[in-house]
């Protein structure tokens, strides 16, 4: 298992850029390898993803020591357990609402004797040619990135005891998601909405884990890095779209 540069980036105070792919394909991530990402999220939430898709895109993103987070589906032990035995080097548990469904995903990511995740000899592990189990999961409980997505209004209310969760390395906000649950989806600026994902921000910075956000562009990247997120995504669609739409403007000028 390869050391997780991000975890370590984030631990010494630094500030982390990642991207999310949704698509399945290895040669894609190979490429994005050489551009110079922190990490690279393999999207299972709002794509396609398999495990399968996973364990080749961890292979792409591993060539070039760019961090694999995979987002997962639901919050669920056995969901995770296919997921991070692909080798991910860390996990993106969406719609966390409470304490207790972050301390679940905690311990579905975590190796006894934090968790209760599955031990096998798989691609993970190495598939247990490296070395022992036993040393392997000492390194896995330390180099796993644990990504916690806050994304609801109840989320926001619950935040206090949900950052007390051990072991939890990131709080993700999903901006959108939770202008949705507050009944004025995509109104980032609504009078209901930005108080509420203003203190959930305040909330996190005020804690031990770094502050995680999602941006569409190069000025909220660095709005959001100004103030005080250092887990930092943005989409492969709005890298592209945006550069595919002036090349064609400029050329059919």
């Amino acid at each position: 298992m390869q050391t997780n540069t991000t975890k370590a980036k984030l631990r010494a105070g630094g500030t982390v850029l990642g991207c999310f792919v949704r698509y399945p394909d290895a040669s894609l991530i190979e490429v994005q390898g050489y551009l110079g990402w922190d990490f690279l999220v393999f999207d299972g939430e709002h794509g396609t993803l398999e495990p399968r898709d996973c364990e080749n895109m961890v292979r792409a993103a591993e060539l070039r020591g760019v961090t694999p987070i995979v987002r997962v589906t639901t919050n669920l032990a056995p969901v995770i357990l296919r997921y991070l035995d692909t080798g991910a080097q860390g996990l993106l548990v969406p719609w966390i609402n409470t304490a207790e469904e972050a301390e679940r995903a905690v311990r579905a990511v975590k190796y006894f004797p934090r968790g209760n995740r599955g031990l096998a000899g798989v691609r993970a592990s190495d598939f247990a040619q490296a070395g022992p189990l036993s040393d392997y999961i000492v390194k896995a409980n330390a180099e796993t990135l644990v990504v916690l997505q806050v994304e609801s209004a109840d989320a926001v209310e619950q935040l206090p005891k949900i950052l007390e969760v051990d072991d939890v390395d990131v709080v993700f906000i999903g901006p959108n998601d939770l202008s949705n649950s507050l009944g004025f989806p995509g109104q980032l600026d609504h009078p209901k909405v930005k108080p509420a994902l203003d203190r959930a921000v305040e909330m996190i910075l005020a804690s031990k884990r770094a502050l995680g956000i999602m941006v569409g562009s190069v000025s909220a990247a660095q709005h959001w890095r100004q103030r005080g997120a250092r887990y930092i995504t943005i989409t492969l669609d709005n890298i592209v779209s945006p550069a595919v739409r002036a090349y064609l403007s400029a050329v059919r000028a």
